[in-house]
Order: C-alpha cells, then structure tokens, then sequence
C-alpha cells in the first residue's frame, strides 16, 4: 500500500506536471472508484473546464485544489480528493497511449495529456468536492487524522502522551492513523528496527528514551524515503511510471530469512492484527 513517501512522491510529480492545466473531460470505466458525487456523470461535469492550482498530501490522501482558470485569482470550483488504497496508481501520460489493464478513471487535459487513476485491487477511490463545502465532510477520513510525521505538531511529547495511554502492541499503533498520519507498514518496521524496538512491544510499557528514539527514526526514516522516491515493491510508480528506489536500502522490511544488516541475525516476520511485521531477533527487544 502506498504510504506517506510515495504519495508525498505522486503529489509533487503532480505540482510538477499539471498546474494549471485545464481538464476537457474524462471516463469513469468502474463506477465505484467515484466516492463523491454518486453518479460518475456528476463527477465529470464538476471537474470539466477546472485547472488544478495545487496538490497537497494529508495523510495518504491527495487534495488538488481546482480553480476556474490558470489566473491565480481564479474562482474556487471545489477540490479533487484520491486515495490510492493498496495499488493505485495515477500516471500522467499523453491520451494515445495504450490504456492498463486495470484503469479505472481517466480525465482528459488540455495538450492531449490524461492522468489516469489506475488500481489492480479496486479499493482506492477518487472524490470531487464543490466548492464552500468543508472537504472533510465528503472525505470524511480526513477528519480522523492525527499530525503529519514530519510537521512541527507531532512532537515527542504529544507521541509519548499518545502511546502511554494505550495498551496495545507499539507496530499496531504506529499504523494508527489517528496517532500520526500517513506511517504505513514499511515505515513502521524500518522505525522500529532503526530504535532498537521489538515490533510486540506495548506502548505503556516504553521508556521515555526509547519513545524519544522512535520519534526520530520515524522523521529521519520518512525523509530519506521521500528522498529516493518511495518504495517499489508491487504496485507504485509515480506519476511518470517510474519504480521508487527506498526498497533496495530497506532494513528489514520483506526481508524475512534473509541476514540483517547489523548483526547477521537471520530476520523474522510475524503477524499483528493481520499485517505482517519484519524484524531481527538480536537487534531489537
């Protein structure tokens, strides 16, 4: 599932490549990948004749902001939410391209270029909200989110205040996105390799010292992520459909049987409420 760096990766391809640009139309090719309004034909009349101001990521989420034209005192026509879900993908590619198997929304711009939403599981979905009503009322996930990692408001503090109260294994509130958004289970288990700390571990029972060191694995592991691109493992590519480059640095993340890279310790995977957790035996306690 894409997680904070590969969808931080798609939102600045997207600031990158389709500012201002105008959307003509479009083709909802599976009905219920349109979260908002419920008829796909609404959804296409109300983002035809938009230019996209901005991107921005909450979470995994991506909002672009749509405006009546390039001018940038353009009127307000509400915004365009995408979740990604599992294994979606946009890709900003030119309209004769042959379409993927499994694309699911198109939406044509001007210079005969698309961004197509396409997604192999189905569970991804994209939203358009009008303008002057709160978007947080039509996504309504974006309500529950907790801080961005990498924002002044998750601080070791809050963190600490957050994980103290909870009786629960520190992997599964790391997934939590109403503690902190956008950690998914890749980062979670580089964070926790990186801070000494056993994936099982409860929340109540960590030491302010090893909160201390999560906190910071978690920024540091998230900003070197962004930095190559995210991580390839299935599914992501950017909206260029290049592959994403955190894989082949990854610690211990799908790297079960395999040597960790500290001690040689044969890594270990097991399972947490449902998702699976990779880590070294030796490294972390």
């Amino acid at each position: 599932m894409p997680e904070l760096p590969e969808v931080e990766t798609v939102c600045r391809g997207l600031n990158q490549l389709t500012l201002g640009t105008r959307i003509l139309g479009g083709d909802v090719l599976l009905t219920r990948t349109i979260g908002h309004p419920v008829s796909p034909r609404d959804f296409l009349e109300g983002v035809q004749g938009c230019a996209i101001a901005s991107w921005q990521r909450r979470g995994k989420y991506l909002l672009g902001q749509l405006c009546d034209s390039k001018d940038a005192d353009a009127a307000n026509r509400g915004s365009l939410g995408v979740h990604l879900r599992m294994t979606g993908q946009l890709l900003w590619v030119q309209r004769e391209e042959p379409l993927q198997k499994h694309t699911r929304v198109r939406l044509f711009f001007e210079g005969d270029r698309e961004l197509r939403f396409v997604d192999q599981r189905t569970f991804g979905q994209m939203w358009w909200v009008p303008p002057n009503i709160p978007t947080s009322s039509i996504i309504t996930g974006l309500a529950k989110l907790g801080p961005e990692p990498l924002n002044p408001e998750f601080s070791v503090e809050y963190f600490t205040r957050q994980l103290h109260k909870r009786q629960k294994a520190i992997k599964t509130a790391l997934l939590d996105q109403t503690i902190v958004a956008g950690v998914g289970n890749i980062y979670a288990d580089e964070s926790l390799f990186l801070s000494g700390i056993l994936p099982t571990k409860l929340c109540a029972h960590l030491s302010g010292a090893e909160i201390e060191r999560l906190h910071s694995q978690i920024i540091q592991v998230l900003q070197k992520a962004i930095a190559a691109g995210g991580t390839t493992f299935s599914n992501f590519l950017n909206v260029s459909g290049v592959n994403g480059n955190y894989g082949g640095m990854a610690w211990v993340y799908n790297r079960a049987g395999q040597p960790c890279r500290v001690c040689g310790t044969p890594l270990h995977r097991l399972k947490l409420t449902g998702r699976s957790s990779h880590f070294c035996p030796n490294c972390q306690s």
